[in-house]
Parts: structure tokens; sequence; C-alpha cells
């Protein structure tokens, strides 16, 4: 157990930390809502009601939705996107999508290797693209629930003009809130990035060693 604990040790603290941190935005959400409510003369909800309400529900998908376009951005942009110097870049040689000798496939695979990426043709074809059509999929999921979650909550509100589900998507609610969301992790990506140049932090895989040179690029700590 304690062998599986530590070698998971990022995976569940991380998942921990989200947990708690979702707990806290539902108990926070539900105050700033009723206190709202209160403020209109309407309802006002139990946490049960809350916890199943599309306001709660568009607001942690809102969230959701961003942070999955920005992997999906991020594992696709870097196949041929570059920053000379960054742990998070390859280095200018190796840009693309490699070859069958640096992906370990076909006659490279190992018998180590998943069996997809040894199975060749059109399996090893969806595999070597599946982290990013996986976030692709949460991304367009989660978006598609804010579309809808958002839609039913502008129009459960008495202020807002009501809308059909087509309208909503073009409204400057809906955009509003994807933008807020999506220019953050446009801006984390490129801080991270360039940062990592010139600073470091020892023994994280997401930086490189305390002493390499600013100019390399695919060397971690």
């Amino acid at each position: 157990m304690r062998r599986f604990l530590r070698e998971h040790s990022l995976t569940l603290v991380f998942g921990g930390l989200f947990l708690a941190a979702l707990v806290g935005q539902f108990f926070a959400g539900h105050a700033d809502f009723n206190e709202r409510q209160a403020a209109l003369g309407q309802p006002l909800l139990s946490l049960g009601q809350y916890l199943f309400s599309a306001d709660f529900l568009v607001d942690v998908a809102e969230n959701w939705q961003s942070e999955y376009l920005q992997f999906f951005l991020y594992v696709t942009a870097t196949v041929w996107l570059i920053q000379r110097g960054s742990p998070e870049s390859k280095p200018a040689d190796k840009v693309g999508r490699g070859t069958e000798k640096d992906q370990q496939i076909g006659q490279y695979a190992t018998e180590s290797s998943p069996k997809w990426a040894r199975a060749g043709g059109w399996r090893t074809a969806v595999f070597s693209r599946s982290l990013g059509t996986a976030m692709l999929v949460l991304f367009l999921f989660s978006w598609t629930t804010q579309w809808i979650a958002g839609w039913y909550a502008n129009n459960s509100d008495p202020l807002a003009e009501k809308t059909g589900l087509g309208e909503y998507f073009f409204s400057s609610d809906f955009w509003n809130r994807s933008l807020q969301n999506w220019q953050s992790e446009f801006l984390a990506i490129a801080s991270m990035a360039i940062l990592s140049v010139y600073l470091r932090q020892r023994g994280s895989s997401e930086s490189k060693p305390v002493g390499a040179a600013h100019s390399v690029s695919d060397e971690s700590g």
C-alpha cells in the first residue's frame, strides 16, 4: 500500500485537492446563490436542490471545459511549436510527429510497449493520437454541458431575457463565461513556457536542472 501511494502520489494528491476545492465551491456557491435570491425576493434553495441545479453545474462545467481545452491545445500544439530553452518544449531538431524509432512503434516496438502500439495499422494510428483525442472529447462534453446548463440557468433568472438554446450559444453570457476562462488558460501556458526558460525548480520534472543552460530545451530536473 505504501508503495502504491508513493508511486501514484501526484494523481492522488491532486485528485484530493480537486475534491476539496469542489466541495468548497459547492458550499460557497450555495451561500452566494441564496444571498442573491434573497436580495431579489426569490425562493432559496436547499443544499440538495443547489447540488442538482443548473447554476452549480454551469459554474463547474465552465472551469472544466477550459482546462481540457488547454491540455488539448497543449499536447497537440507542442508537436509542431517550440520554445527554445523551455523544458515544456522539444528541441528544434525534433519538431514534428517523430520517427517510428523515436516513437517505438512498428518494428521498433518492444514487448513492454502497449498492445496497440505494437499492433500496427489503424489501432496504432488511433493510439498515437489518443491523448489529444481524449482531451478534445472531454472539452467538447464539458463545453456542451456548460452551454445547456447556462441556457437553463439564464432562462430561470427572472431578470434575464429568455432565449432558445441556439440563441443562447451566441449570447454574451455564454461567451463571457467561456472566454474569461480561456484567456487565463492561454496566459498560464505562455507564462510557463517562457518562465521555465530562465527560472528553475530543483527536482521538478517541469523544470530543467538548476545548472542547465538557458538555451537547453529538453532536459528535466
